[in-house]
Order: C-alpha cells, then sequence, then structure tokens
C-alpha cells in the first residue's frame, strides 16, 4: 500500500498531484462529491480558455494559484509542480499519484483525444507522459513532485497504483 499520513475529511485544503494520466482527475471528483469542496483543474488555470495548447501567461497563472491557495476550502488537482508548490503553504492534505509511466500512458491512450486535441498534440501527450520520470523540469516531472512531496509537513499520501488509489478513494469516503 502507498504511504499515507493522517488524511482525512478534515482536510479542507487538498492538493492532488501526478504524472498525467495517473488519475488525478477520477480521485479528485471523488473526494470532492463527499467532501464538498470547489474542484481546481490546474489545465483549467494554466491553458488559455478554449484554446487547449495555448498557456496563459505564466504571471497571471501564479496569481490566480495564489488567489485560489487564499480561499477556505478547495480541491486542487495537475501536474503543474510549480502551481503545487504555490498551493503548499495553505494545504492540509497532499496526494500524489506515483504510478508507473506504463499505466499512465495506457490509461491516456483508453481516454484518447480530448477538448478538440488534434491527433499530433496527442501524441505528442503520450510520449510527454511516457518521460515522467526522465523528464529534467521541476514543475512537472517526477524529480519536482518528489520533492514537493518530500518537503511537504502535513498529511500526506504517495499511492503507487490504480487498485491503491480505488481503495483509498473507497476508505477515505467511508463515514
Amino acid at each position: 500500500m502507498g504511504s499515507q499520513d493522517g488524511i482525512s475529511p478534515e482536510n479542507r485544503r487538498i492538493v492532488i498531484m501526478g504524472n498525467g494520466g495517473s488519475g488525478k482527475t477520477w480521485l479528485a471528483r471523488r473526494l470532492v462529491e463527499s467532501l464538498r469542496l470547489p474542484l481546481v483543474h490546474l489545465d483549467d488555470v494554466h491553458w488559455e480558455p478554449g484554446r487547449y495548447g495555448i498557456a496563459r501567461d505564466r504571471a497571471l497563472v501564479h496569481e490566480e494559484v495564489k488567489r485560489i491557495a487564499a480561499g477556505e476550502a478547495w480541491l486542487i488537482e495537475g501536474v503543474y509542480g510549480l502551481y503545487v508548490g504555490l498551493a503548499l503553504p495553505r494545504t492540509t492534505a497532499l496526494i500524489w499519484l506515483d504510478l508507473s509511466e506504463e499505466e499512465c500512458v495506457a490509461n491516456v491512450r483508453q481516454r484518447g483525444i480530448q477538448g478538440g486535441e488534434s491527433r499530433e498534440s496527442f501524441d505528442g501527450l503520450v510520449k510527454w507522459v511516457s518521460e515522467y520520470r526522465a523528464r529534467k523540469n521541476n514543475w512537472n516531472a517526477f524529480d519536482g513532485h518528489l520533492k514537493l512531496y518530500e518537503g511537504f509537513a502535513g498529511a500526506k499520501a504517495r499511492l503507487y497504483s490504480r487498485e491503491q488509489i480505488l481503495g483509498y478513494a473507497e476508505s477515505f469516503l467511508r463515514p
């Protein structure tokens, strides 16, 4: 089982991070249903509205993430470690979905092209997901997520498989 330390329904500011295709959105939707928290998808903050693949101005995104994090209750999910880092000072629980690249790629392929993606951008996404542990930047790669996870002193969980994520969701949602 993944490591888990004190995450409970009392946590009102939760971040879920992980590679593309790891199940962040799936888990986030289950938790917000039970906890009645507003859900923030970092993809919606990062990309221009209605223009998938075109990033918004980074300074504007930083301000928006800080504004969201200043709220009293939320669940933020996404791959962007840079933005996760901006929210961490106010985060009460951190969940890292640390699945193998093979599992993540399989999930991305299963869900298929989304949101106006082209075949070329989808193929690029699959390649990008497959390189999670090889990427050498701190804001959407394994090394960056590891650093955020290890440096976070609050309640946290690190889940390594779909089975662990499902079991975690089920145990977390039990009354």
